[in-house]
């Protein structure tokens, strides 16, 4: 009841006349009961370290004592009754003319009988139709007279005749018989004997006008296919039929169609040949599928879809598209974006040869002063900008600058340690390339007939000296030496990018001494080109710097190991391995589970917004000359490194944290440890915070599964959970699906691997992997996206310009100024979590998204338990003995930490891949 009140603003129990509980003409029976009744619970979780629920007086339904005198007994005749349904409703901040007139047009013809229908649909099989039973139809109340207000939600009533025959509703259908679609947030049925009854509907209801047929929307009780009641089984069926559509190529933008295609639309070869891409996903380019969109082929290349260009919508189904807070932050940010990129642009255009970076000052002052003063050409640039945007610059003068990053704003030169290089490597953004070393020298896996010899050019004399006393083989028997190698996977592509105008690149490997402190030392890197001649010197390696000269040249190696490694973080760790093969999972749970499935309830927060994330990824950044390929070095070949990582290493069974762990020989199982597991770099981030939380997932998986599958004949007899799971991997990733080391699904232990495998990567995994792009990229020098020069050779030409300023030949390396503001402008948006954020934890309506008392209270003991979390890494951080987290200018690691405010935060773990 009291969650009534919530929900509704007020009690309409309180004052409505039809509810009483001296009268009662219906009861539940007692497993109904127990799984209807509701409890006690806020609707914001209270994080506390154990949460007991209070279950609360169901309410009765009755009727009046005027249908109580005509009524005939109960044995002789079903006797009629109301419901009373509360209907949330959510309105939109900001409406454009046309959407306000339709508004009113609505309010209008609402009072002339074009209303909004709502009808009960009982669990129950009507024994003359064979059908479920139905309620009368009933209209929502005073829509005509609520029009006009303003609040974020309106609460709407509409009321029902039932009669006591007609059991418990578990779903409603909704008409919308006007012009215009609006938001069901959720409906509240009251009046029955078992207590209040909740339907969860968080959907866009299309008018009835372009999609005919009635929406249906059902309770938060949920049930396995074989357990669904018989009045809600055909229902069930032809939602799922809905949700697949019927083959039709084009969708409208209103449609809720899920279905499965290629990445054939990143190309643009309408444009020319320089902006065709191959298309991923196939016998030829393997890669994971997109959600299809309908669009017509190209002109001219008809298996290349036609593009759709921002600021037009790309398809995703409509409940899949941004919320209204969400897309206004991403709107602000990408406004932000172009601003950035305007400014440098107006620049070149003007001084072409201030497009270099000349000094590290140039760099300070996009933080210091903004662009326009960055630039010292204000006025002059302030008449090329158009009204809008001078208008933004004179109301906030902080619109054009960039806030500075957190790796420089303890430690302005950390990002030149040696040791903060390897911390990075730790306790960065990107924190999962580094493998231990088992064996030395390293040895390549590319065909030798191909790409030249597989052995590497490092040589034990040039790490023997760093080892603190040891040879190599102690330091490898003594797991001291570890690596990021990057040598295999850009090898192949080097060619072609170094070909690239103002494109350089090596194929590196880097290697790493642990130190007694805990903390990784750089002893040695490898640059690698293609071996093209068996004169050309293909291999060398740069050490540690004993000189000047040394030094800038260990500075340019590390340079190009951060360039290697910020395009392995984007393309293969970031956008692979949790945007684009968390899709093809999202996808089948639309296509294959009912919304009243228990496993579609558990994921459900996980999937919010990545489809349409990923869309406009397809759109403006990971597309032909978009940001990833005018950003990072190996430009058009992008989005082929990305697919290249998805044949030769991906794998779905390798993708949860332990498994990750051990393949990297990071750690090593061990039963005695808490995760099973022992760290041989103990004062790893990353991985410590991550086996927190892996542990704290995979718990609440477990409970979740062995509720609902105590044996594993429910799980092989669930056709929809077999269902999701068969496309999933034989379509959605049906290049690699006859790959043996797909896990099977028999078991609930299967079940629980999965599912946590998909949790983690949609939650933490991605946010230890996005949330950090701008506090640690949007420095430049300390992340370069791309390199443009080489490290010279004493043979080389341009060897005498190095030697004579070597700043600013490092500087020439480095991106451009619009290069970098463009990437710096991405990165922060990138990493800017929006107001509506949902982090692990929490979720929409907590207390009633299901009807199961079991699992509510389960789920607010994980709350609890990722609330521990959260206090653990504070104190983590801010012990003195863990180098890699503490210390003078070191950042914390918090890219774990689940809770964040808004904005930029370094911090935070969603529910999803949201942006």
């Amino acid at each position: 009841m009291v969650l009534a009140k919530e929900m509704m603003g007020c009690s309409l129990i309180e004052r409505s006349s039809l509810v009483s509980s001296s009268k009662v003409f219906r009861t539940c029976s007692g497993d109904a009961r127990q799984k209807q009744n509701r409890f006690l619970l806020p609707v914001k979780p209270v994080w506390v370290p154990s949460v007991r629920l209070r279950k609360v007086s169901p309410v009765m339904a009755a009727v009046s004592e005027d249908l109580m005198k005509a009524a005939p007994s109960q044995k002789e005749k079903a006797v009629k009754f109301k419901v009373r349904a509360a209907v949330t409703i959510r309105n939109k901040n900001k409406e454009d003319f046309k959407e306000t007139l339709v508004k009113h047009f609505d309010a209008f013809t609402d009072m002339l009988g074009r209303n909004v229908v709502l009808e009960l649909i009982s669990n129950e099989q009507d024994p003359k139709t064979n059908g479920p039973k139905r309620s009368s139809e009933a209209v929502l109340k005073d829509w005509s007279k609520k029009a006009n207000i303003k609040a974020e939600r309106v609460y709407y009533t509409a009321e029902f005749t039932v009669d006591s025959s007609f059991g418990i509703p578990g779903a409603i259908t909704v008409t919308n018989k006007h012009q215009q679609e609006f938001f069901l947030e959720s409906i509240t049925i009251e009046g029955f004997a078992c207590g209040p009854l909740h339907f969860p509907c968080n959907s866009w209801v299309q008018s009835s006008r372009n999609h005919s047929g009635k929406r249906v929307f059902f309770s938060n009780q949920p049930y396995l296919p074989d357990q669904t009641p018989r009045g809600l089984r055909a229902l069930r069926e032809n939602e799922l039929k809905d949700l697949r559509g019927n083959g039709r190529v084009v969708r409208k933008l209103s449609d809720r169609v899920y279905d499965f295609d290629v990445y054939n639309d990143l190309g643009n070869p309408d444009r020319g040949v320089d902006f065709a891409r191959p298309t991923l996903g196939g016998d030829k380019i393997p890669y994971p599928r997109r959600c299809h969109t309908g669009r017509l082929p190209s002109e001219t290349d008809m298996q290349a879809e036609s593009r759709v260009e921002k600021p037009l919508p790309v398809y995703v189904p409509r409940d899949e598209q941004f919320e209204e807070s969400k897309q206004n932050t991403f709107s602000a940010s990408r406004l932000r974006a172009v601003l950035h990129n305007l400014l440098p642009q107006l620049k070149a255009s003007i001084s072409a040869h201030n497009r270099d970076i000349n000094s590290f000052g140039d760099i300070d002052d996009l933080y210091k002063e903004g662009l326009l003063l960055k630039l010292g050409l204000q006025q002059e640039v302030v008449k090329k900008l158009p009204k809008m945007v001078t208008k933004l610059q004179e109301s906030s003068e902080g619109l054009l600058k960039y806030e500075t990053p957190k790796v420089v704003s303890k430690d302005k030169f950390a990002w030149l340690r040696d040791d903060e290089f390897g911390r990075q490597a730790l306790a960065g953004v990107n924190p999962v390339n580094i493998e231990r070393l088992t064996s030395f020298p390293p040895v390549s896996k590319l065909d030798p007939e191909i790409y030249g010899p597989q052995e590497s050019a490092l040589k034990e004399e040039h790490i023997v000296g760093q080892l603190h006393g040891m040879t190599v083989q102690q330091a490898l028997d003594e797991n001291k030496l570890f690596m990021v190698d990057y040598h295999d996977i850009y090898l192949p592509f080097l060619d072609r990018i170094n070909a690239l105008d103002g494109r350089k690149s090596y194929a590196t490997r880097t290697i790493f001494f642990l130190t007694p402190t805990g903390s990784l030392k750089p002893i040695a890197i490898e640059l690698s080109l293609p071996h093209t001649t068996p004169q050309s010197r293909a291999k060398r390696v740069v050490t540690p710097p004993v000189d000047a000269t040394a030094n800038w040249i260990w500075q340019l190696a590390k340079s190009h190991v951060c360039s290697n490694d910020a395009g392995v973080h984007q393309l293969v760790n970031h956008w692979l391995r949790t945007h684009a093969c968390m899709e093809p999972f999202i996808l089948a749970a639309h296509r294959q589970m009912s919304a009243m499935h228990p496993i579609f309830k558990l994921l459900d927060p996980h999937m919010r917004y990545t489809l349409e994330i990923n869309a406009l990824a397809r759109q403006n950044l990971i597309n032909a000359d978009g940001v990833i390929e005018n950003c990072f070095t190996p430009g058009r070949y992008c989005m082929e490194i990305s697919a290249a990582a998805y044949r030769s290493s991906w794998r779905f069974d390798q993708e949860n944290l332990p498994a990750d762990l051990i393949r990297r020989g990071i750690a090593v199982p061990d039963p005695t440890q808490p995760h099973g597991l022992k760290l041989l770099i103990e004062d790893y981030p990353y991985a410590v915070d991550g086996l927190l939380i892996w542990n704290a997932l995979e718990n609440w998986v477990r409970t979740y599964v062995n509720h609902y599958y105590p044996n594993s004949s429910l799980i092989c007899s669930d056709r929809e959970l077999q269902n999701w799971y068969h496309e999933s991997v034989h379509v959605g990733h049906a290049d690699l699906s006859n790959e043996s080391w797909w896990p099977s699904l028999k078991t609930p232990d299967d079940l629980v691997s999965i599912l946590t495998t998909l949790i983690w990567l949609a939650s933490a995994q991605h946010a230890a992997l996005n949330f950090g792009q701008y506090p640690y990229g949007g420095y430049v020098p300390n992340r370069p996206p791309l390199m443009r020069r080489l490290i010279p050779e004493e043979n080389d030409p341009e060897y005498t310009n190095f030697l004579a300023d070597p700043q600013k030949y490092f500087l020439l390396a480095l991106p451009s100024l619009l290069q970098a503001t463009k990437f710096m402008a991405v990165v922060d948006t990138l990493s800017t979590h929006s107001p509506d954020e949902e982090y692990l934890g929490e979720r929409q309506h907590p207390s009633i998204w299901s009807a199961d008392a079991e699992i509510i209270e389960a789920f607010y003991e994980f709350s609890a338990e990722i609330r521990r979390i959260e206090k653990e890494i504070e104190k983590r951080n801010a012990n003195p003995n863990l180098k890699n987290r503490c210390g003078a200018g070191v950042l914390p690691y918090e890219l774990l930490a689940p809770s964040s405010g808004p904005g930029v935060t370094c911090r935070g773990v969603p529910n999803s891949v949201s942006i």
